[in-house]
């Protein structure tokens, strides 16, 4: 027998009978509306002591009456279809496809046979994006979330359970969905993260190269600002190539202000010990950099291409920004899209960069204010680009603030804030298309000076520095400067 719901103004509500039977046991049952009191009482155990109580069944909003949680996997996925009816009774339909090509059709079909258009999965590594751009081609809405919103609890947990849960909190619409910009906008993401890596490889490399260089008792780095230069390069690039050299043959390499500094440099790579595997690596390495320097190249010129559509926009945040190039305007709009009205508000776009301080509040006390993981590509280019700014001197706005802030807070703190704030102006500019001109910019690039109270100690102090003797001047008490007044006044007259 099924336990009855009834709606009692605009409430869900489940009745239950308890009964105390013979052995001193009490037994409850669901009602049932079409029951009568004898029918009641004897699938209570024939007892007459009976009482009843009303359980209030959970009253939230159905937002989503068919919808579908998928939990995903590498070779599988598991999906299960919430029907909510108009009485607010759901029911579950689970099914089980491989990921391949064939079974993400199958599921879209199946999806189409239970009239179920809204789907929300969890964002399992790289392996949502195949499901979901067949689910965007075949018109399917598809909600992505993180996986800590709709994760189960620990023990209970199997693949049905799981998206049976995600379905249960969609349903309600309470699981917040991820920002998936449009296609244009993830190939653009792709590359700058692909730039983003080989950036990554270079920088290995080249402490690689260095480590060589140390190991092979070659201390060039320590004399030249940049072991990577035109001179220090082409000076590598001879020793390298052959294990005899004359110091005329190094002079001839150095070049610009590098010759002021020729003894040094002759001295740095004299008597030097370049083994046969250093040697090796060192070249295998000068190798790679060069290949991936014209990947880095050819990677920039594949986004310029793509991004020409809104090169207006680039040009218009790198002109009015300190410290924002064409490139790395580009790269902030690969990933966070030229659409502004997908975020709530320049807040909600802080926060999901990143770049918020996190809400960590019991008992009224605040146990950390840390800024989230979130942002891993976008933050460090906004750091970045924040570092860059506030050592601008033609427009002094972030630097004044930069060091307001790191006085109070320190650096790390002060870069943070000053990475937000330029976001929140990339956030108006790319909506509205205003310029750069904050409200309290000329307040803060020229302040106005500050009144001086004068008192006897930087009064002395000023005569001091002005050359005076202090040490003749002597304080008169009230009553001899009012008797000093009256005798001028009387003179006066």
């Amino acid at each position: 027998m099924t336990d009855q719901v009834v709606t009692v103004n605009g409430t869900r509500m489940r009745i239950y009978a308890a009964a105390y039977t013979s052995t001193n046991n009490w037994d409850i049952e669901p009602v049932h509306l079409a029951l009568t009191n004898s029918q009641l009482l004897n699938s209570l155990g024939g007892s007459h002591c009976c009482c009843f109580f009303i359980l209030e069944v959970n009253n939230m909003k159905i937002v989503y009456p068919v919808c579908c949680g998928v939990d995903v996997h590498k070779k599988f996925l598991v999906a299960t279809i919430a029907s909510t009816d108009k009485k607010g009774i759901t029911q579950y339909v689970t099914e089980t496809f491989v990921t391949l090509n064939r079974g993400l059709y199958n599921f879209c079909r199946w999806l189409a046979d239970h009239n179920c258009y809204d789907v929300c999965m969890e964002s399992t590594g790289k392996y949502w994006i195949p499901i979901f751009n067949i689910l965007e081609q075949s018109n399917i809405r598809t909600t992505l979330t993180h996986p800590k919103f709709v994760r189960a609890i620990k023990g209970k947990k199997t693949d049905k359970k799981d998206s049976k849960w995600i379905a249960d909190l969609f349903k309600h619409d309470l699981v917040p969905g991820s920002f998936i910009p449009p296609p244009n906008v993830r190939e653009l993401r792709e590359l700058a993260r692909y730039r983003y890596k080989l950036v990554c490889m270079r920088s290995s490399e080249k402490n690689r190269y260095q480590d060589c260089m140390t190991i092979s008792n070659i201390g060039l780095a320590s004399v030249l600002s940049d072991p990577f230069g035109k001179t220090a390069t082409d000076i590598m690039k001879r020793i390298l190539s052959s294990e005899v050299f004359s110091d005329k043959d190094i002079e001839k390499l150095i070049r610009g202000t590098a010759k002021k500094k020729t003894d040094l440099i002759l001295e740095s790579i004299r008597d030097n010990r370049i083994e046969t595997d250093q040697r090796f690596k060192m070249n295998e390495v000068s190798n790679h950099l060069d290949y991936l320097e014209q990947s880095i190249l050819k990677t920039e010129v594949e986004l310029y291409t793509r991004i020409a559509p809104y090169m207006h926009i680039v040009s218009h945040l790198a002109n009015q920004l300190p410290g924002v190039t064409e490139l790395s305007a580009t790269l902030i709009l690969a990933e966070i899209g030229f659409d502004m009205s997908v975020f709530e508000s320049d807040k909600h776009l802080a926060s999901w960069a990143g770049l918020a301080p996190s809400n960590d509040q019991s008992a009224g006390k605040k146990k950390s204010v840390r800024i989230s993981k979130a942002g891993q590509f976008i933050k460090p280019l906004l750091v970045q680009v924040a570092l860059s700014a506030i050592r601008s001197k033609k427009q002094p706005y972030f630097a004044t603030k930069y060091q307001k802030l790191k006085a109070r807070r320190g650096h790390k703190k002060a870069i943070i804030a000053i990475a937000r704030m330029m976001l929140t102006c990339i956030y108006h500019m790319v909506l509205t298309g205003e310029v750069f001109n904050p409200s309290d910019l000329e307040t803060t690039c020229k302040p106005a000076p500050k009144k001086q109270v004068f008192s006897d100690e930087n009064v002395f102090a000023y005569l001091s520095a002005k050359g005076y003797d202090i040490s003749t001047l002597t304080k008169i008490s009230s009553s001899d400067e009012s008797s000093a007044m009256g005798s001028s006044f009387g003179n006066s007259a």
